[in-house]
Formats: structure tokens, sequence, C-alpha cells
């Protein structure tokens, strides 16, 4: 706990170099100050997403080339995804007021306090906890993005989602059942009843056999998973179908594996079927949506497990090992 006669200080997990886990330290830091467009939220919950890797790691290191930190990090604090209580508002905030109950994205969530954006904040729904709150924006925004933006998915249009039981992968099943698809799941053996639980229709089990096996093809694919070959997703896919690349985790450690993203878009040029990729944009204009779809009960955020914020370290560690199924979050324990 922190000093409660000191309110200038807070613990927060940190880090003064790029590495594994064992980087990650749990300290008493000074509170972060906040600008004239920014909120303080005391933190309630934070979601633990595959960007917390990267930032841990310094990879690729294209990141570091894009103002990170080349040789250590700018940022010493971790945690993007937040929920929790608005404490201070800065001169310009007009949309929150102290005592709030937001979620949004944040810097440095995984600590007592965060500091985040007005712009990047909803108001959190009544009936959904500060956990499922906190492991939703990051996630949720993405899958809304590819299913509905670059994914323009339509009802009744037979939907893969590759990398089912994770982070986005999880949403992205959601919000494509939401949009009245039929879904395919693909997960490991292990996750398949996960992935049912969050509405698939059907599940392939990717250890017992390839997304291009049997007679269906598919009028839209998220590839959150990164592991396939562009020839096999495309013979999965529909003639006229899209695919939508939502990133990779097999890519090399200098750019990421963006090569096959950029493949694909350069083939889609010169085929019927629409191959493509996106960075997710961290805009209100989807975390509001979201939080809709998480109002009215259509997308509900699954939990893999609960870690306490001294448990950060461990919490990556399962994360990189494929432990967690769906999102992982980090409770304060006050």
């Amino acid at each position: 706990m922190t000093d409660a006669h000191d309110p200038t200080t807070m613990r927060a997990i940190t880090r003064e170099a790029y590495g594994t886990a064992e980087v990650l330290r749990l300290e008493t830091v000074e509170r972060p100050t906040i600008g004239d467009d920014e909120v303080l939220i005391e933190v309630a919950a934070a979601g633990l997403d595959r960007g917390v890797w990267h930032l841990m790691t310094g990879l690729p290191y294209v990141m570091r080339l894009m103002g990170f930190g080349f040789t250590k990090p700018k940022q010493t604090s971790l945690g993007m995804d937040v929920a929790g209580r608005v404490v201070e508002v800065g001169a310009h905030v007009t949309r929150f007021a102290v005592g709030d109950e937001v979620f949004g994205i944040g810097t440095g969530s995984f600590a007592e306090y965060a500091v985040a954006p007005e712009a990047k904040l909803a108001k959190k729904p009544e009936a959904l906890s500060f956990e499922e709150a906190a492991v939703s924006t990051i996630s949720g925004i993405t899958a809304l993005q590819a299913l509905t933006t670059v994914g323009q998915v339509e009802p009744g249009q037979h939907v893969l989602v590759i990398g089912a039981s994770g982070g986005v992968g999880s949403f992205a099943v959601q919000v494509a059942k939401a949009h009245g698809a039929t879904v395919t799941g693909v997960a490991s053996t292990a996750k398949l009843d996960a992935v049912r639980d969050l509405g698939a229709d059907h599940v392939i089990d990717y250890t017992a056999q390839h997304i291009d096996d049997g007679d269906v093809r598919y009028d839209l694919i998220i590839d959150t998973g990164g592991r396939n070959p562009l020839s096999r997703l495309r013979r999965a896919l529909a003639p006229s179908g899209t695919l939508v690349i939502v990133g990779g985790e097999d890519g090399d450690r200098l750019t990421g594996g963006i090569g096959r993203q950029l493949r694909a878009a350069l083939l889609s040029r010169f085929v019927e079927q629409r191959l493509t990729f996106f960075m997710s944009s961290e805009s209100l204009e989807y975390i509001e949506p979201l939080a809709a779809h998480l109002a009215d009960g259509t997308v509900a955020p699954a939990i893999g497990q609960r870690f306490t914020l001294d448990e950060v370290p461990s919490a990556v560690a399962a994360m990189e090992s494929g432990d967690i199924t769906t999102k992982a979050v980090i409770t304060m324990a006050r």
C-alpha cells in the first residue's frame, strides 16, 4: 500500500531497460501529473495486452526507431488498458468530472494512479465491473476496426477468426456474431471450449487440422495469429473474400514480420480477393461504440486470469508462454 500520509507517491511497475519480465520492478514512485487535456485515474484494474510485451522487450527493433527509445525505454512505466475513478481533471477537460468511473487507454496503468487523455476514455457501463472494463479497450476496438471498418462484415457471412482464444480474437468472435455472421474460431485443443463459450458456431483445432482443410471457404478472415502463410490464408478465403491481418507474433526481431502484411497488400492489387492489414486507431470513434456493445451485453469481456500489481512479472511471463486464455487483468489491492 502507498503511505496514506504521502499523497504524492504511489506503487507502480517500472523498468529501466528493455528485456524479459525479469526487468520489471514494483517500486514507490511519484504520482504522475496531468496536462490540460488529461485526467488522473485512481486505477481499479488494468488489462494486459500483447503491446505491453513489445514495449517491455523493445521488439521488434523498428519500434525503437519510432521513438520509444533506441538503447533503453524513454518511458519507465508500463500498461495501457485502464479502468478506475477520476481523481483530477485537466483545465480543458469537459467530458469527465472527479468521481466518474471510466475505462479506456492511458499511460502507465500498472500503477495505483495513471494518466489518460480525455479523448481515449469513456464512461464505464454500470453493469460492467472494473476488471471487465479494464480488459476491453485495446482488444475490443482492434476487433471492431478489423471487422467493421476494414473487413466490412455483413449479416450471413462466414467469418474465420484465427487466434480466437486471444485478446483481440475473443472480442472478434463476439463482434462478428453481433453483426449476424456465422463464426468459426481457431485455437489450440485446450482452448476450444473457451472459444465455444464466446459464441463461435464452429471451432478448428490448429494442432489437428489446417484452416484450408475441408470444403468451407470464408467470406472474411480475421488473422490475429500470424503463423499461417499467405498461400494457406488465400486457399481458405472465398474467391472474392476479404483477409484482414491484425498482427503477427511470429515475425523477425527487426520488423516483426511486416513482410507478410506488405506482400498481402501488394498481391491484393492483382487478385479478386481483398488482402489487407491495418494499424489500430486508439480513437473515441471506436471506444464509444465498444462501450455501447458492452453496455447492452452483445459483447462480454472474457477474463482468463487475475493477478495483483506485484504479480505483473508473472502475468507477462504467462502471456508470453501462451498460458493465458482471452485476457489477463491486473487488480489493485487497497
